[in-house]
């Protein structure tokens, strides 16, 4: 049963119970301890067997190590998609920081262009129909 529970127990802590619920029965309960107060609490879900002794003593073992193995490819696949979710995120704000940092730009240089014919050509903007024969 312990060697089943090591590769858990690597990762966080783990409480067993054993309680007697009548002359041929025990339940036995295995409470993994959360390691963050914001972890997924589907990472802590308890497993609980119920039987004779002799029935825990065969199978205990072998639905440990499924239990285990769950337990750590739900740990590693959440990881990876709060890492994936991370990366995402700061991609998106780093597009939307550089569409601004365009969009500034662009706004900057349509300013300037609209003050550089502005300054450039003030007769033009005044001409008349009638300008040529004024010269």
């Amino acid at each position: 049963m312990f060697v089943e529970l090591m590769p858990l127990l690597g990762e966080r802590t783990v409480m067993i119970t054993v309680a007697r619920l009548n002359q041929n029965s025990i339940r036995v309960n295995v409470i993994p301890a959360r390691k963050k107060e914001d972890e997924n609490a589907a990472l802590t879900t308890p497993l609980s067997f119920s039987g004779t002794p002799e029935e825990l003593d065969r199978e205990v073992g072998k639905s440990l190590i499924s239990y285990v193995e769950d337990n750590l490819r739900l740990q590693t696949a959440l990881a990876t998609a709060k890492a994936e979710m991370e990366a995402a995120a700061k991609a998106a704000r780093e597009q939307a920081k550089a569409k601004t940092v365009q969009s500034t730009k662009k706004q900057d240089e349509s300013a300037a262009k609209e003050t550089t014919s502005a300054d450039t050509a003030p007769d033009e903007q005044n001409m008349t129909l009638f300008a040529a024969q004024q010269k």
